[in-house]
């Protein structure tokens, strides 16, 4: 089982967003029959089948293996994904990209689209991927923002000027700042 599936089809995405078959998908975290899913769900088997169908059609769920119950084959089956992530490309943009400052939030929108599209296509099986995940929250002064923007965007420059060479692993470091609460909170 993977830990996320990145779903760029439509198809995907209608056969997942359906609150009954999200039920169905979050029981098919542990391999489960029909039957199984459906007694804990309060439903049939037939009902609970065809959400599966679909999911497996989908390439959300899979048959992981096949058992005789009072003479009939009852499969097993078992979510592909601990986590789906929905594509932003599958609403696609409307309107033409305008060109951003790197202040304003459609550039931070843009730029975790992209780094959200980068992690998706990673190779997940790979054990010694090498990757790094860094978050914490400061505060800053109204009056000290700039400064520490101006100081921020230098740090970055100097990394990228020392570690930008064409040797080497590549990487792409992407940094987010943004409020963790609106303005009208801090004054409460």
């Amino acid at each position: 089982m993977r830990d996320v599936l990145y779903l760029e089809q439509i198809e995907q995405a209608e056969a997942l967003l359906k609150p009954q078959r999200i039920e169905v998908l979050r029981r098919l975290a542990e391999p489960h029959s029909c039957t199984e899913v459906a007694g804990q769900l309060n439903q049939t088997p037939q009902r609970v089948y065809y959400h599966v169908k679909r999911l497996v059609e989908a390439g959300l769920a899979v048959l992981v293996s096949e058992r005789r119950v009072r003479g009939i084959t009852e499969g097993v089956y078992q979510a592909t994904a601990r986590a789906y992530w929905l594509s932003p490309g599958l609403v696609g943009r409307l309107g033409l990209r305008r060109a951003q400052d790197e202040l304003g939030l459609g550039y931070l929108l843009d730029l975790v689209e992209q780094v959200q599209s980068d992690i998706a296509a990673l190779d997940r099986n790979r054990p010694e991927l090498p990757s790094l995940g860094v978050s914490g929250d400061i505060r800053v002064r109204p009056e000290l923002r700039q400064e520490f923007f101006d100081e921020l965007r230098t740090t970055l420059q100097d990394l990228f000027s020392r570690y930008g060479g064409a040797e080497g692993d590549a990487f792409r470091l992407a940094v987010a700042c943004y409020p963790t609460q609106t303005e009208e909170d801090d004054h409460e």
